[in-house]
C-alpha cells in the first residue's frame, strides 16, 4: 500500500496537519464592531441590544415572538415551563438527544418518556410518541435531529387529538423549513441554541420563538427572576418597583451577546448556503462506498445541516465504531458521535431507565459517525475528510 493511504494510527502521515473540528464558530471584523459599539453605550445587559436581537430573530423565523435566554438548555427549560409542566407530569422524548432536552423536564418536577426514533431520519417516531402517550402525559418535544425537522404534520395532529402541547428542541436547526414553513413556527413554543457550534452564535446563548403572547411575556419574566419588569423597561419609565410574580431565573442574555448574535443573524442565508454545498460534495462522495449510510433527508423538508450524520455497516468493516473514530481523530478529522441515548446515562439508569428498549436508536448509536460540518469550511476542508474516511474504510474493509 501507498505511504500516502497508510493510517496515522500505523505510522502514516495524517491527511491534515492540523485538526479540524466537527463545528466550530466564525467571526467576522463586522460582529466583532457590533460588540464594540456595544461596549462603548450605555447598556450591557437588559439594554436595548436585547428586543433589537428578538424583533430580527422573530422576522427571520416568522415567529410572532422570540424571548432571548442565556442558553440553549435555558430556552428548553423556559419552553416547558411556559407550557405548566410540572410535578408528577409526563413528557414523551427522543431517546437520541443531548441531555438538556430531557433534564429541562426533570427541571420542573417532571418525568421524561423516551421514544424511539425514525429509521430514516432518527427523528422522533410519531407512532411511539402515540403509543407512550397517558393520562399523565402533557406534551411531546420534537427534535430536529442534525438539523431536519422533525414530522411536524403527524405531531401536530397527535398533539391536538390528545390535548398536548408540542414543542420543538429546534437547536439544529435554524433556517430550516418544513413543508415551506420555517422551524420556529411549527409547534407551540420552539427551542434555539446560540453555541459556538450552532449556525449563528452569541457565545452562550438561547432563544425561544412562539405565536402566542401570553407565553412570551411568561417567558421574560422567566428569565428574570420572575420578575414583571426588567431595568431598562423601570429606568425608561423612572420607575423603582417592581414585582416577582413566580419563581424565576436569572436566564437573561446581555447586550454584548445580543449584539453579536444579530450580527451573525444578517449572514445566516449565506451560511446556510454553504452547509447545503458542503452536504453535497459529502453526498456525491460518499455515495460509492458501501460501507456507510449517508443521511436520508425527507422529501418535505429543507434541513439546516447542523451535523452532518454518517452511519457504518458495521458488517462490511473489520473494526467497530469505536477504532474508526480513532483512526479518523489520527488523521486530524474531528469527527463526533451524537448522541449517547439519553437513559443510558447513570443520572437517568438511576431513575430506573435500562438499555434495550429502544431498537432503532440503540442500532444507530452504535454506527453513528459526525464528521465536520460548520459554514466556515472549505472545499479543501470537506476534500481532506473524504480523503481521510475513504482511507480508514479502505483499510478496514472486509
Amino acid at each position: 500500500m501507498a505511504d500516502g493511504w497508510t493510517l496515522a494510527i500505523e505510522g502514516g502521515r495524517p491527511a491534515r496537519a492540523r485538526l479540524l473540528p466537527y463545528g466550530r464558530q466564525v467571526v467576522g471584523e463586522d460582529d466583532i464592531r457590533a460588540v464594540g459599539e456595544v461596549l462603548r453605550g450605555e447598556w450591557l445587559t437588559t439594554g436595548p441590544a436585547v428586543p433589537a436581537f428578538e424583533e430580527a430573530f422573530a422576522q427571520w423565523t416568522g415567529a410572532e415572538h422570540a424571548v432571548a435566554v442565556s442558553s440553549g438548555t435555558a430556552a428548553l427549560h423556559g419552553a416547558v415551563y411556559a407550557t405548566g409542566i410540572g410535578q408528577g407530569d409526563e413528557v414523551i422524548v427522543p431517546v437520541l438527544t443531548f441531555v438538556a432536552t430531557a433534564n429541562a423536564v426533570r427541571f420542573l418536577g417532571a418525568n421524561p418518556v423516551f421514544v424511539d426514533v425514525l429509521p430514516d431520519t432518527l427523528n422522533i417516531d410519531p407512532t411511539a410518541v402515540e403509543r407512550a402517550i397517558s393520562p399523565r402525559t402533557k406534551a411531546v418535544i420534537a427534535v430536529d435531529y442534525a438539523g431536519q425537522p422533525a414530522a411536524y404534520d403527524q405531531l401536530r395532529k397527535i398533539a391536538e387529538a390528545r390535548g398536548l402541547r408540542l414543542l420543538a428542541d429546534a437547536a439544529h436547526s435554524l433556517g430550516a423549513r418544513f413543508g415551506g414553513c420555517p422551524v420556529g413556527t411549527l409547534a407551540d413554543a420552539s427551542s434555539f441554541s446560540l453555541h459556538p457550534v450552532k449556525h449563528i452564535t452569541s457565545g452562550e446563548g438561547g432563544v425561544i420563538t412562539t405565536d402566542d403572547a401570553a407565553t412570551a411575556r411568561r417567558l421574560r419574566s422567566f428569565r428574570n427572576h420572575g420578575i414583571t419588569t426588567d431595568h431598562h423597561e423601570r429606568e425608561a419609565t423612572g420607575s423603582w418597583f417592581y414585582e416577582m410574580v413566580d419563581l424565576g431565573f436569572n436566564y437573561r442574555l446581555t447586550d454584548l451577546q445580543c449584539a453579536l448574535a444579530r450580527s451573525q443573524l444578517a449572514k445566516l442565508e449565506g451560511w446556510l448556503g454553504r452547509r447545503r454545498e458542503i452536504a453535497a460534495l459529502y453526498d456525491r462522495a460518499f455515495g460509492v462506498f458501501d460501507e456507510i449510510e449517508r443521511p436520508v433527508v425527507a422529501d418535505w423538508c429543507e434541513p439546516a445541516w447542523h451535523l452532518y450524520v454518517i452511519r457504518l455497516r458495521l458488517d462490511r468493516l473489520a473494526a467497530g465504531r469505536g477504532e474508526i473514530l480513532r483512526a479518523l481523530r489520527a488523521e486530524n478529522i474531528g469527527v463526533n458521535v451524537h448522541y449517547i441515548p439519553v437513559p443510558w446515562h447513570p443520572y437517568y439508569r438511576g431513575l430506573g431507565w435500562k438499555p434495550g428498549s429502544w431498537p432503532v436508536a440503540e442500532d444507530a448509536y452504535e454506527r453513528i459517525l459526525s464528521l465536520p460540518m460548520f459554514h466556515g469550511m472549505t472545499d479543501a476542508d470537506a476534500n481532506t475528510v473524504i480523503f481521510a474516511v475513504e482511507k480508514v474504510l479502505r483499510r478496514f474493509r472486509r
